[in-house]
């Protein structure tokens, strides 16, 4: 081999020996902390999922601290300090409460959103394309005009209903949204705010004493928290309900319309990766949902005496039997 040739090849190798590297894991183990703010496991394992995707293995090449906070939010700052005692390289967690209460832990260690509603109402980020500071991820925020789409599917499973109750939190900023597509519907809306565990058997009273034929129930932390007392008093009041999230039909809801929160937290992995490779959370823009689906559990159809129409069950991406 004479010089220019080995000089040639020595430039090649040189350059292409970043490219190699950005496509494997760090070679060195690194130790990842997760605090879940409920008690289910499946947003957990999404995400060690999207991490086996990326090469990294538990054992082998990561630690995972892992946390839940069972639904008590006053934990959260209690788990969040404890990863950052742990020097962790990333924390990632989801839901508002937690994702505010990481962002109070450390402005040091790099935050991934696994899926919170809007980060930049909750002034955890500064935009959506330039987040600023230590914290990027997944929003679950939804798009104007989407939900319009939770009226559409209720009418269409109830097309008697003629009132529909709205349960949301007193800060939520859907009210346009719905009630441009009441008025193209026909359909009068009964908004009941809910902030506070206590008030839920009055805000289900208060739907039947207004003879609400069908429930929207938003997606929210406070909702998502208290799945099952909602589950439950749909089902004492017999009230056909559509929910944000899959995990309330999973659980016997009718049935669920919005961003896919297993894709959001598998999707979180790839920030983490980007970031454990050198990228900066400030420069790594807020993903907003890409995937929706429709999930109906005709069980409880049965139950509340509907038929779902063969329209909407062909549009379902799940359905449970």
């Amino acid at each position: 081999m004479n010089r220019r040739t080995f000089l040639c090849g020595l430039t090649l190798g040189t350059l292409a020996a970043p490219c190699a590297a950005e496509a494997q894991p760090p070679e060195r183990g690194v130790r990842v902390g997760l605090v879940a703010p409920g008690s289910r496991d499946d947003d957990v394992q999404s995400f060690l999922a999207g991490m086996r995707d990326l090469g990294y293995i538990e054992g082998r090449n990561l630690v995972l601290e892992y946390r839940r906070a069972e639904s008590k939010t006053e934990r959260l700052p209690d788990l969040l300090a404890e990863l950052v005692r742990l020097k962790v390289d990333v924390i990632v967690t989801g839901g508002t409460p937690a994702v505010l209460a990481a962002k109070r832990a450390t402005t040091r260690i790099p935050i991934v959103i696994g899926a919170m509603g809007d980060p930049v109402a909750s002034g955890v980020v500064a935009s959506l394309a330039r987040p600023g500071g230590n914290i990027t991820g997944l929003s679950l925020a939804l798009g104007e005009g989407f939900a319009g789409k939770y009226l559409e599917l209720l009418r269409e499973v109830v097309p008697k209903a003629s009132r529909i109750a709205v349960l949301r939190p007193a800060a939520a900023s859907t009210v346009q949204d719905m009630e441009r597509a009441a008025r193209s519907l026909d359909v009068r809306l009964q908004f009941v705010e809910v902030d506070q565990p206590g008030q839920l058997d009055r805000a289900f009273a208060a739907m039947t004493a207004q003879h609400a034929a069908a429930l929207v129930v938003t997606p929210n932390p406070f909702n998502s928290t208290h799945s099952d007392r909602i589950l439950s008093l749909a089902a004492k009041h017999r009230l056909p309900a559509i929910y944000g999230l899959r995990m309330f039909v999973d659980a016997g809801g009718l049935m669920a319309y919005g961003p896919s929160l297993s894709e959001s937290w598998r999707r979180a992995a790839t920030y983490v990766d980007k970031i454990l490779k050198g990228a900066k959370p400030a420069d790594l823009p807020v993903e907003q949902p890409t995937k929706f689906e429709l999930v109906i559990n005709l069980k409880t159809a049965k139950a509340l005496g509907l038929t779902i129409p063969q329209s909407v069950l062909g549009r379902a991406d799940h359905v449970i039997e």
